[in-house]
């Protein structure tokens, strides 16, 4: 099959890279490897981790119009009261983690239905279930790649003048032969105040396989005992600070302070003093928002440093070893399940929480876990152009300057292409780091972390940016991830329009203005304002 360009990977940053070259007028393939669309959001089931102005400003035009359409979708199809529809700040599940949690299957609702005229026109092919196995290249570009359908079992290879690379893990660049960094730089090779002495591609953040419950008193949804339970309820992480305990307890490292801290969980009351309730956390429907009998109960999502998996990668190792991992992370997060309901303190004096019911049916599954495990940190263009920690990182950019961290701004880029904000949030990882969590600055995209500096027609549209380990704890998040795949689609149909390369759109400085100007248009914000 041929298009006029092929995009690999149906996360936010393929589905938003596919929208933007729809727009226009390309001819567009977009594959993905699960039956869903939305990555993160949907078969990873997690609500969009956000900064704090989302509400007005610091995204683009059409990331606004995914979360109103959410919201839309909640006011239209669910029997919200009044009061809570009426609300333009709608939270269907009130997590306090995110302005919007919502269930996954809204999400793919409302992705599936800003593609479905696209479909129907014919303009975009959508490959479910579709993994890239091979590519072929010509000197330094990609002339193909061929993908395994899983459910078909045949293979299929796509052509067309540009590939964008959306996948989790970066999957096209090994297969492209793609320049790329794996885990952890040194501190020397950026200056960054926050990365290890020495350089390990091992040093990946933890992955997590979330899932959802919710809470039906009196009822009893015990699962069976996993199979790894005796070996994670005995586990404690070596970590570097020490972690307090057990993993499967309520008490972890504090991200900020690595001090322990205790939390609480309770389905059955909001306020639990000051311990933070982690049954909020990221709530994705709070039961006194709809109707009577809308609900059993809430329903939380649980994605927790207690089912974060530190045993392994994903990245780096053989598609068997990381099956297996996927395995563990499973009976990982099955055997937390089973703790919360069996074992986890309660406040009135007893133990566990029998009416936790496990709901694979909002996530697709039948095991009852999410379809795809919640990625951190992929493989990485060797860029253009590469965000280090001094650019960002509050702390590392004051000591640059010689200012106060007050005083700071991120660095600004003249080939900007959109904005972001989020902590520079790295969640232990599997050679024993800690959390890394410090605040970052808003931050500017720069183009030339899209473009990889040798082959000229893959562009990264994911995770998979030029970020190190470091900044990619703060470029990692939805509508980041979002604005870097429509800047990708755009930037291939102006390529194309002008009959450019698309690494002479970042080197000529007439067409980056035009190219910027474009996306203005569209609705991409360049620049935040003075003061956000």
């Amino acid at each position: 099959m041929r298009a006029d360009v092929v995009i690999v990977g149906g996360g936010l940053g393929g589905c938003a890279a596919a929208l933007a070259a729809l727009r226009a007028g390309l001819r567009v393939i977009l594959t993905e490897e699960t039956d869903w669309i939305g990555g993160q959001l949907t078969s990873q089931a997690v609500p969009p981790d956000e900064h704090r102005w989302i509400e007005s400003h610091g995204c683009t035009r059409t990331y606004r119009g995914l979360r109103n359409g959410i919201r839309d979708y909640y006011r239209r199809h669910y029997p919200l009261i009044p009061s809570v529809a009426s609300r333009p700040d709608l939270n269907p599940g009130d997590g306090f983690v995110s302005r919007l949690c919502h269930e996954p299957r809204v999400a793919l609702a409302v992705l599936e239905s800003m593609l479905a005229p696209h479909l129907a026109s014919g303009r975009l092919t959508l490959l479910l279930e579709h993994s890239p196995v091979a590519a072929e290249t010509n000197s330094d570009d990609v002339r193909s790649v061929t993908c395994l359908s899983r459910r078909a079992g045949h293979s299929i290879t796509l052509e067309a003048p540009h590939f964008l690379d959306a996948t989790e893990l970066g999957d096209l660049l090994p297969l492209a032969r793609v320049e790329h960094q794996v885990g952890a730089e040194s501190r020397d090779e950026h200056n960054e105040l926050h990365a290890p002495e020495k350089a390990n591609p091992a040093n990946q953040q933890a992955f997590t396989v979330c899932f959802a419950v919710d809470h039906i008193a009196g009822e009893d949804h015990r699962i069976p005992q996993p199979e790894e339970y005796g070996f994670w309820r005995a586990f404690v992480p070596r970590l570097r600070p020490a972690w307090p305990g057990p993993l499967l307890s309520l008490t972890y490292s504090h991200p900020q302070t690595l001090q322990p801290r205790s939390i609480a969980f309770d389905p059955t009351h909001e306020d639990t003093g000051e311990r933070v309730n982690m049954w909020r956390y990221r709530r994705l429907a709070r039961q006194s928002q709809f109707a009577p009998n809308a609900y059993p109960g809430d329903i939380s999502l649980i994605n927790w440093p207690q089912n974060d998996y530190l045993l392994g990668n994903l990245v780096g190792v053989h598609k068997n070893e990381a099956a297996r991992h996927i395995r563990r992370a499973k009976q990982l997060s099955l055997s937390f399940l089973y703790w919360l309901q069996t074992e986890a303190p309660r406040p009135d004096g007893k133990t566990g929480w029998p009416g936790l019911r496990l709901r694979g049916d909002l996530l697709g599954t039948d095991d009852g876990l999410a379809k795809a495990p919640y990625i951190r940190e992929s493989r990485r263009i060797r860029a253009a152009f590469t965000v280090t920690e001094e650019h960002c990182g509050r702390q590392a950019r004051a000591q640059l300057l010689g200012l106060k961290e007050s005083e700071v701004k991120a660095r600004s880029y003249e080939d900007s292409i959109g904005v972001g904000h989020y902590n520079i949030d790295l969640h232990p990882s599997t050679t024993g780091d800690n959390y890394i969590d410090v605040p970052s600055l808003p931050f500017e995209i720069p183009l030339g972390a899209l473009l990889t500096r040798r082959v000229g027609n893959l562009i990264a549209a994911c995770k998979n940016i030029g970020v190190t380990h470091i900044t990619n704890g703060c470029y990692r998040l939805h509508p980041v991830e979002w604005n870097i795949g429509e800047a990708a689609g755009a930037l291939v149909a102006f390529a194309q329009q002008r009959r450019v390369a698309v690494h002479a759109v970042r080197e000529n400085r007439t067409l980056l203005r035009e190219f910027q100007d474009r996306l203005v248009s569209e609705g991409v914000e360049l620049r935040w304002p003075t003061n956000p």
